[in-house]
């Protein structure tokens, strides 16, 4: 009998502490339990708890530089679960509300395009539209003459597009009836598509909410295992009002908010290239340092944002470098590095998890 010698298998820990601290100081991460490294031989092997998709190559550069010898890099995604005040919802890990003081503001554009964006750069997303009374995911997605199956009439699958899985009320309720629901009927028809819809293992569902800061919007938050919040609103002092009511109900139901997206920054020309802030400006900007939230993007008024909307085709992925399309993907960067850095790790998935993996929910 033939026997075959195998490769010495050498981890090499000082190098795979140089590597988390170059990663780390890159991102400017405080808390760094959760990046996880492995150097084997010649193989580099980083697991990211955040998405990194769009800027793997300049992690790649900036470690090169620091580390001596050629070396083989694999990336890898471990997203945590991540504290919420209610129980977790099957397969689902994290649960990220998109949010708007008031309507008009480009909340559910917003919704869409940050979860493509974090399916671009390499999560398992999924987007639940809680707008009960103006559902308009379905036809933003292009998916707005489809419905759930249920093939045991107890469980409904997702409505898959653009590989996000998708739920909404819209795909239940034709486009010309309206919702006229009182409070507690249309928390109980989200509740419903929360929890019997059979999700696919996804690391991020984000919830595109109903606008304002009323009692049905309350009862969602604390009905819903909300990890965490983003806030939606436009420069001029009307929707700034209205945002701030929006965080301010988030911070009294200690749901963190992970920033603050601002649609309609400005429009800029197509031939001279000129900026013009036409609803005011700075205004986001100043409400991030108010309460001392991340500014996550602004967003110009851009007419191709409307036309992939209306068209139900994702500006992500067909046009990956466009403006837009750049601004949105480091902004799902930023929200999945801030919910790192300011909630804390599942009590249950910790327990669960070994020396690499933050869970073994999949």
């Amino acid at each position: 009998m033939k026997f075959f010698k195998r490769d010495k298998i050498t981890p090499n820990d000082d190098l795979a502490n140089k590597v988390k601290k170059v990663i780390c100081t890159l991102f400017g991460l405080t808390k760094t339990n959760l990046l996880q490294v492995k150097v084997i031989n010649q193989r580099i092997e980083i697991y990211f708890p955040f998405v990194v998709n769009s800027v793997w190559e300049s992690i790649q550069t900036a470690v090169t530089k620091s580390v001596k010898g050629e070396y083989h890099y694999t990336k890898h995604y471990n997203i945590p679960i991540f504290y919420a005040e209610k129980k977790p919802i099957n397969n689902v890990k994290n649960i990220i509300a998109v949010s708007s003081g008031k309507g008009g503001v480009g909340k559910s554009a917003s919704a869409v395009n940050l979860a493509l964006a974090l399916k671009s750069q390499g999560a398992r997303v999924g987007i639940l539209d809680a707008d009960i009374y103006g559902p308009s995911v379905p036809i933003m997605l292009g998916t707005q003459n489809e419905s759930p199956q249920s093939p045991d009439n107890k469980m409904m699958y997702p409505v898959m597009a653009h590989g996000l899985a998708s739920n909404s009320i819209g795909y239940l309720v034709k486009n010309d009836h309206a919702s006229i629901w009182r409070g507690p009927m249309a928390s109980k028809a989200l509740n419903q598509l929360l929890s019997e819809t059979k999700w696919p293992m996804l690391d991020y569902l984000i919830v595109d909410m109903p606008p304002g800061t009323g009692d049905i919007q309350l009862t969602m938050c604390q009905q819903l295992p909300l990890t965490a919040a983003v806030v939606v609103t436009t420069p001029q002092d009307i929707a700034l009002s209205d945002a701030a009511k929006g965080i301010a109900m988030f911070d009294q139901l200690n749901i963190p908010v992970l920033g603050i997206i601002e649609n309609m920054s400005y429009f800029e020309c197509a031939h001279c290239h000129q900026k013009t802030a036409i609803f005011s400006e700075q205004g986001a900007g100043k409400l991030s340092e108010k309460y001392a939230l991340p500014l996550l993007a602004e967003v110009p008024l851009d007419p191709i944002i409307r036309e992939y909307a209306d068209a139900g085709r994702s500006i992500i992925d067909e046009q990956c470098e466009h403006s837009v399309s750049l601004i949105y993907k480091q902004a799902a960067i930023d929200v999945t590095r801030y919910l790192c850095e300011s909630v804390e790790v599942l009590p249950v998935a910790a327990n669960m998890a070994s020396s690499i993996e933050v869970t073994k929910l999949d």
